[in-house]
């Protein structure tokens, strides 16, 4: 009986090391665990407040160049509305306003019910294209009057002009915000699981 405890005593010491062994190598990059989870939930959660900052960020920097641009009439060939490249940059800041305006509504309506609107990809989906598009639209109108601003800067440097190159660099920041929200959001939609 001494000889058969002495033979299973290793065998069984050599079973119990090896899940042990496993268990304490893992590492908490392996994904696995409680704190692997919460971990990647802080993620989620800091992306959702970030990406809803950014679009917050665009929404106002969107109201702030549509109120520039729109209230910049000063008479003669003062008036915005006479050039079609400053009628573009309105036109885009009231698109981007209302975009950023839904998405910024949609976001917190979801934060705080912590119900969705709409499903996981589709939702993923607006917001990327919906980012990607307004963005696009923004920096080109933005480019599209910086030169017919920078020759009438040239003849007279007044109010006019000063407001049109406020609302054109509203215009600018609205699109490095929507930029970077069209970063997160591709990351979102790149890592969602479609099954």
């Amino acid at each position: 009986m001494e000889e058969k405890k002495g033979v299973e005593s290793p065998q069984i010491e050599t079973r119990r090391d090896a899940p042990t062994a496993d268990v304490e190598n893992q590492t908490p990059s392996s994904g696995f665990g409680v704190a692997a989870i919460t971990r990647r939930w802080k993620r989620e959660d800091l992306l959702k407040r970030g990406s809803l900052a950014l679009r917050g960020l665009a929404m106002v920097f969107s109201l702030l160049a549509f109120i520039v641009m729109a209230s910049n009439r000063h008479g003669d060939w003062k008036d915005f509305d006479k050039y079609e490249e400053f009628r573009y940059v309105l036109a885009i800041a009231i698109l981007s306003t209302l975009y950023t305006l839904g998405q910024v509504l949609r976001h917190v309506h979801e934060l705080s019910t912590g119900r969705q609107m709409m499903q996981k990809r589709t939702s993923a989906l607006i917001d990327f294209f919906g980012d990607q598009i307004i963005s696009y639209l923004l920096i080109s109108s933005a480019s599209s009057a910086v030169p017919m601003t920078n020759r009438m800067r040239e003849g007279a440097d007044n109010l006019f002009t000063d407001s049109l190159a406020a609302s054109i660099s509203m215009q600018f920041l609205a699109f490095l915000a929507l930029a970077f929200s069209a970063l997160i959001s591709g990351y979102k939609l790149s890592s969602q699981s479609y099954i």
